[in-house]
């Protein structure tokens, strides 16, 4: 897709984060929007920020992990704009625990809203997007659909699952549907206010301290969310199967495939300190 002026762009979780600032960068870029999110507040006002810039934006209130809401909305966005070129399902929540103690209402959460929301955007509007003659469709996962971490079970369940559904999705796309591209984002630290709205559960990894620990996050994300906006533009109109947004991100993947069998030993040292500072301090 060589151009985003005048295509209609869906966009979940557009209320803040990244999802907000993709939101005024395609108005500057001459899209015309569909934006939803379940903050309508925050919503309400993207909305403003983004019409003072370009087109009229159409808004709605959606819980991406609900098939029936996602699929209205799709028809919603259709009728309204007639067409639709563009999906980003980027809409994501965060939880923090071990496996053991994370209840199955919170990892199931996790997976409604960062994978099913994923499937339900992708299945609602396939249909519309295979009608133009050019469509893409834009799926964040993240660096931790890269590479496990402690304490990150289910979000890296989630993400890891939303990595293989959009590299079976493009190989399908590719084979029967080549208009339609798909691109898979793997942002690495992001400044947004994903840390401090995770859930925080259990005491097996140290003590969780939600304040210090979305410091500490703030402290090593090394992507603004405008940042991070543009490098996925940039990947959408570059026709790219996976987007790496940030050298977080780009090392970590290197990681990863060229000790597949050895990076968790890296990835778990901070964690052993952790645990060693705690028991010396008990």
């Amino acid at each position: 897709m060589k151009t985003l002026d005048n295509k209609v762009v869906a966009l979940t979780g557009a209320a803040s984060g990244i999802g907000r600032e993709l939101a005024l960068a395609l108005a500057s870029m001459g899209s015309h929007l569909a934006l939803s999110d379940v903050d309508m507040e925050g919503l309400l006002a993207v909305q403003e920020e983004c019409e003072a810039i370009g087109h009229p934006v159409h808004v709605a209130l959606v819980d991406v992990s609900d098939k029936k809401e996602v699929e209205e909305w799709a028809s919603e966005v259709n009728e309204h704009y007639g067409q639709v070129h563009v999906l980003i399902n980027n809409a994501g929540i965060a939880a923090h625990g071990t496996i053991e103690e994370l209840p199955d209402e919170i990892f199931e959460q996790v997976m409604s809203v960062n994978f099913w929301g994923v499937v339900h955007g992708t299945r609602a509007f396939l249909p519309f997007l295979k009608r133009a003659s050019q469509a893409h469709i834009v799926n964040l996962s993240s660096l931790f659909g890269l590479v496990g971490i402690p304490g990150q079970g289910a979000y890296n369940s989630s993400k890891f699952a939303v990595r293989g559904f959009s590299e079976a999705l493009t190989q399908e796309l590719e084979l029967l549907s080549p208009h339609v591209k798909c691109s898979c984002v793997h942002p690495g630290g992001v400044k947004t206010n994903i840390a401090r709205a995770a859930r925080f559960v259990g005491q097996q990894l140290g003590r969780t301290d939600p304040d210090k620990l979305a410091r500490r996050f703030d402290k090593v994300a090394s992507t603004t969310a405008e940042d991070a906006a543009q490098q996925i533009i940039a990947g959408l109109l570059a026709d790219k199967r996976r987007i790496l947004v940030g050298k977080d991100a780009q090392m970590l993947d290197a990681l990863q495939r060229f000790i597949p069998s050895h990076y968790h030993d890296i990835v778990m040292r901070p964690y052993r300190k952790g645990l060693q500072r705690a028991k010396r301090s008990k």
